[in-house]
């Protein structure tokens, strides 16, 4: 019986145990931090053993395989101890993989992946039997266990990726690639471009990689390095002839001289870079063979995703934004990017080595009020402190709001779009959205 040893017991690590059991594996689940109640009482009846609070050395150094929680950085002492071992590690994803035969589509991205998957299944559930997961929902391993779809959009983080052997999805997407993570790269940029397109690294021509032609980064990599699968570009600014891209307001995608076209003035959700986000998940959905009206209504009546430029309420003709997914400078500077009034901006929060240039342009042009939500604010006031009339800092979301309340005027939007992680002040990025939701509805 092989010995699978888990480190981490979230929602990927307890769907992993659930499905080793299945398949037989000896299981042991050790988790530094303390498990939440609801997969304590999972893992007790399934008669799976279990730890929290430390990890006993002499349970885990013993595995035949570690699976191990994408927040545990390869740098942890115990994970450097497993390796000199010899024993191998992977990602539930990996683990996942081959109890199925479902045809996967792999997204990944800095920005934007969740959107593009969350659409993507949109889009394919019409048609198809279909399961999302991944960095989303229930985990992939537990969906194996209960439904195996024939199909999974999988949403990937470039942790999951550097856990993998075997792991292909027929259809791979790259939404972008912008500096994020960093601190976990050893601040090598190339490092987590290297991670993000292992992605790509099983496929073969029988395979697709969908991509953003208008990313240098990208475009780079693609011209240094050799890829098996047949590639499908979407562009906004390029002739595209095979894969997606913009004409007159119209998106166009080909394949094998199949072609559909659609109006860019019907998308649900605004902004270039969903136009973009639309390119990548309806390329899949022609792939697969959905009907044209199918994808064009799909695309239509989406409703979008919590937390990623969500239209919370407006009062008094201000509309208030809540975008606490945008955790690094590239994604807020989208959201910056859709402002179409003076703008009462609430950021801050843990920054991961931040460069705010790129924003200065839209900060001049559109933002009239800052307001400094994190434990240290320095960065932000030495950055962003002459640009602006009005600049304050806070550590309380109730308190931002409030401000924010009285400095908007009418056809304003208040937009919480922080940059940086919220570990400071919260204890995630939706703990933060929910604060600020219920923070506008108590006004």
């Amino acid at each position: 019986m092989k010995r699978l040893v888990i480190l981490g017991g979230g929602e990927s690590g307890v769907g992993t145990a659930l499905l080793a059991k299945e398949k037989g594996f000896e299981i042991f689940v050790s988790d530094k931090g303390t498990i939440k109640e609801k997969y304590k009482q999972v893992l007790i009846h399934h008669e799976i053993e279990w730890e929290e609070g430390n990890h006993t050395e002499s349970k885990i150094l013993n595995a035949d395989l570690v699976m191990k929680s994408p927040g545990i950085p390869d740098k942890a002492p115990l994970v450097k101890l497993i390796l000199e071992k010899g024993i191998l590690i992977v990602s539930e994803i990996e683990f996942a993989s081959q109890f199925t035969k479902a045809t996967i589509i792999g997204i990944t991205g800095s920005n934007g992946k969740t959107t593009t998957a969350t659409l993507t299944h949109h889009i394919l559930k019409q048609e198809l039997n279909v399961g999302l997961a991944g960095n989303i929902g229930d985990s992939f391993a537990k969906q194996i266990l209960e439904k195996d779809y024939p199909n999974y959009v999988l949403e990937i983080s470039s942790f999951q990726l550097d856990d993998i052997v075997d792991f292909k999805p027929h259809i791979a997407v790259i939404t972008n690639i912008t500096p994020d993570h960093l601190d976990r790269y050893n601040y090598q940029f190339e490092n987590y471009i290297a991670s993000k397109f292992r992605i790509a690294e099983n496929q073969t021509k029988n395979d697709y990689l969908i991509y953003d032609a208008d990313d240098e980064v990208i475009n780079d990599w693609l011209k240094n390095n050799s890829i098996q699968s047949t590639l499908l570009p979407f562009s906004l600014t390029k002739t595209i002839e095979n894969g997606a891209y913009l004409d007159n307001n119209n998106i166009k995608i080909t394949i094998d001289n199949n072609q559909i076209i659609m109006p860019t003035s019907n998308l649900a959700l605004e902004g270039k870079h969903n136009i973009k986000n639309a390119m990548a998940a309806s390329t899949v959905a022609h792939l697969l063979k959905i009907r044209k009206q199918t994808i064009r209504e799909s695309l239509e009546n989406f409703q979008g995703v919590e937390h990623r430029l969500e239209h919370v309420l407006k009062i008094n003709k201000v509309q208030y934004i809540n975008d606490s997914k945008a955790t690094n400078v590239n994604a807020t500077y989208y959201a910056l990017e859709s402002m179409e009034t003076p703008t009462v901006w609430i950021v801050g929060g843990q920054d991961k080595g931040n460069n705010y240039e790129e924003l200065f342009s839209f900060v001049n042009e559109k933002v009239k009020a800052i307001i400094c939500l994190g434990v240290d604010n320095e960065k932000l006031l030495n950055t962003f402190g002459g640009m602006v009339d009005i600049i304050v800092e806070t550590q309380f979301m109730s308190e931002a709001v409030k401000i924010a309340y009285k400095v908007a005027e009418a056809g304003d939007t208040v937009l919480l779009s922080p940059a940086c992680a919220s570990f400071d002040l919260f204890e995630n990025y939706e703990d933060r959205g929910r604060q600020f939701k219920a923070a506008v509805r108590n006004l």
